[in-house]
């Protein structure tokens, strides 16, 4: 009974028809006599209540044509269960996230979540960091899981990621460090969407108050941003920045990267972008709402509405309009610590 309560919790209707429950429970029962009494059980506790205009089958036991499913009390039964594991887990595994998700995740998750359990209480947490394969086939036996089959988010949702000391799996970051800034207290990094404006940028990096210029390769920097803390070693308040192409595709770049590690937008560079004439040829790139409005917020209002109107109408910035000595003098004489 557990088991298709957890299906109508996730079924993504309020209402079911009769031969929907049917299809929906068929792998519970093997003939009318249970199918009825199981629905009728159902209704009993109110799970299922009748839709009256809908009428009753004429076969005895009688059930309603189409059911309306109580999802607020099915979620109680979901709750509970939580409370069950909550006592059950290891004190370290948080899993208060699932009071608020679908039961179906929760119920996704539960194999990986008691294997990580059984992990924790047999080894306890690791005093040495391993890379994420290793970590990986350790806790679920699959090397995989945590990079390609979503053990990552998983570890992050029940809070003990950070505990498990794993190396992330990513290409290394590429960046050119400047020796003069590496002892200060807050450092700057100026992470770069295109290989063009790396290079121009480059000679200059001596000559500004950045620690780091970082050569993000389109998405790559989305994963590889993870390498710095192991490739740059520094105790610091490190700060980053970047700039990207200014069209849909480049400011996802940046929002994504914004949720694996906090970076400001380098704003003298896209409005040194704004004062020039856009050019056409991305109007086949696909619309994001959320990383645009993000993006907008850095603008003042006359500059969001030029924004919004050139992405609209196909239009762009690629880097490499500015050219290597507009690039240079920006980052040398702007006063990045102001927009921090």
């Amino acid at each position: 009974m557990e088991e298709i309560k957890k299906r109508l919790a996730t079924y993504p209707k309020r209402t079911i028809t009769l031969t929907q429950l049917e299809e929906l429970i068929k792998p519970y029962i093997h003939t009318y006599e249970q199918f009825a009494d199981t629905i009728l059980q159902l209704e009993s506790e109110e799970v299922l209540g009748m839709v009256k205009a809908k009428g009753r089958t004429a076969r005895t036991p009688s059930l309603a044509l189409q059911y309306r499913i109580d999802k607020s009390l099915l979620a109680m039964n979901h709750h509970k269960e939580l409370q069950r594991f909550r006592q059950l887990l290891h004190p370290s595994i948080n899993i208060d996230d699932y009071y608020g998700k679908d039961p179906l995740i929760w119920q996704n998750d539960l194999a990986a979540i008691l294997k990580v359990d059984e992990y924790i209480k047999t080894y306890s947490f690791p005093s040495e960091q391993v890379p994420a394969p290793e970590r990986s086939f350790e806790i679920v036996g699959d090397e995989k899981w945590l990079v390609e089959k979503g053990g990552k988010e998983l570890l992050e949702r029940i809070g003990v990621f950070d505990k498990l000391k794993i190396i992330p799996v990513s290409e290394p970051l590429m960046f050119a460090i400047n020796p003069t800034n590496i002892q200060n207290a807050i450092q700057l990094h100026l992470i770069v969407e295109n290989k063009t404006t790396y290079q121009g940028l480059l000679p200059a990096l001596v000559e500004t108050e950045f620690s780091t210029l970082i050569y993000g390769s389109g998405k790559s920097v989305i994963k590889s941003i993870e390498q710095f803390a192991i490739q740059y070693p520094l105790k610091a308040d490190h700060q980053f920045f970047y700039f990207g192409d200014l069209d849909r595709e480049g400011l996802m770049i940046w929002y994504s990267l914004t949720k694996r590690q906090p970076v400001h937008v380098a704003l003298p560079f896209y409005l040194a972008c704004l004062a020039k004439e856009a050019v056409t040829g991305k109007d086949y790139q696909r619309e994001h709402i959320e990383a645009l409005e993000a993006f907008l917020l850095f603008f003042l209002p006359k500059q969001q509405n030029l924004i919004r109107m050139l992405l609209a109408e196909g239009k762009y910035y690629p880097q490499e309009i500015l050219k290597t000595k507009e690039l240079q003098m920006i980052w040398r004489e702007t006063d990045w610590k102001a927009l921090m």
